[in-house]
């Protein structure tokens, strides 16, 4: 028996030396092939432009292209599951960010668990929220709002783009901290909100910085907040929401890479590495500045925890606005 025991933990002593042995090769000589990066969103959009000037130059240092595929569908089904579909080898790259933290809560029978079936590579960039109102609005500060909103309850209209997106429940987080009950407006477009906000059927709007930059420089609108946790290098002037003492709202969409779990722990070191090489190189950082976003690259670690924390925070924000799940 003793002899047996000897014969057994010497063949698993030999099978891991030889899976360790394997696992280091196959992350040596990653990428042999060209590597697919799967997105939940359409072409044309900042999160598939700036995944296009990021992988660009991934592909130079990694030597083998990154073939960018949109696969747009509610909740990112179509996207990752096309990586989950794939083997754990590396070769199936999935954009996941603060959207897919949404989806958890509020999309029901996703066919996927984003926290358990997919691992953190990095982070690319980040998103922050701006709140702004018409040129001739008499706020000129989140503060005004919260002061009229306490003393004239129910009577302002809130405007974002669809419920379920970060803006809607950003602006439901907003009412939440500063306990206020006012009306958000959900429309189908950046443009939609705009125009509503100038024919004032809403009083204040949420939105990213970039579809409605322009409209701030021309001084269409006047940004009274924005809601990152400093000023944003393309709004210096604007103070953020915890400076006009609404603490603890912080609203930015983010976008990352993550690869299907069980993916070699040397591959994932290896694309974490190229990715990081890339996010410090000048021309992505001016790059995606240029389209009003901020260049944003964190470790494995800190990615997947990111993720983690937004699922609980929306989930909060979700229940407490009580939004149906789709």
């Amino acid at each position: 028996m003793l002899m047996l025991n000897r014969h057994n933990s010497l063949m698993v002593m030999v099978a891991i030396t030889l899976f360790l042995k394997s696992a280091t090769c196959l992350g040596q000589s990653y990428p042999s092939k060209a590597i697919k990066f799967y997105l939940p969103n359409g072409a044309g959009g900042i999160g598939d432009l700036i995944v296009r000037v990021v992988t660009q130059k991934v592909s130079t240092i990694l030597g083998q292209q990154i073939i960018v595929e949109n696969r747009p569908s509610a909740g990112g089904v179509q996207a990752l599951s096309s990586v989950l579909q794939s083997p754990a080898d590396g070769y199936a790259l999935a954009l996941i960010g603060n959207g897919s933290a949404i989806s958890y809560s509020l999309v029901k029978n996703l066919p996927f668990n984003v926290k358990t079936d997919f691992e953190a590579v990095t982070t690319m960039a980040r998103f922050s929220i701006v709140i702004f109102a018409n040129q001739n609005s008499k706020f000129n500060s989140i503060k005004d709002i919260v002061d009229y909103s306490k003393k004239n309850p129910g009577l302002l209209n809130f405007g974002t783009i669809n419920i379920g997106s970060t803006q809607y429940l950003g602006a439901e987080l907003f009412k939440q901290l500063a306990n206020i009950q006012e009306q958000t407006i959900p429309y189908n477009s950046t443009a939609s909100v705009l125009s509503a906000l100038k024919s004032g059927d809403i009083d204040v709007a949420f939105d990213f910085l970039g579809p409605v930059y322009t409209s701030i420089q021309s001084n269409n609108i006047k940004a009274l907040a924005v809601a990152s946790n400093q000023r944003l290098n393309n709004l210096p002037n604007v103070p953020t929401a915890i400076e006009n003492g609404l603490s603890g709202f912080e609203v930015t969409s983010w976008n990352a890479v993550f690869v299907k779990a069980g993916t070699p722990k040397s591959i994932i070191i290896k694309l974490n590495k190229a990715f990081t090489e890339a996010m410090n190189s000048p021309e992505v950082i001016q790059s995606i500045k240029n389209m009003n976003a901020e260049p944003f690259s964190l470790n494995t670690a800190d990615t997947q925890e990111l993720l983690f924390a937004d699922i609980k925070k929306w989930q909060l924000v979700i229940q407490n606005s009580k939004i149906p799940l789709n």
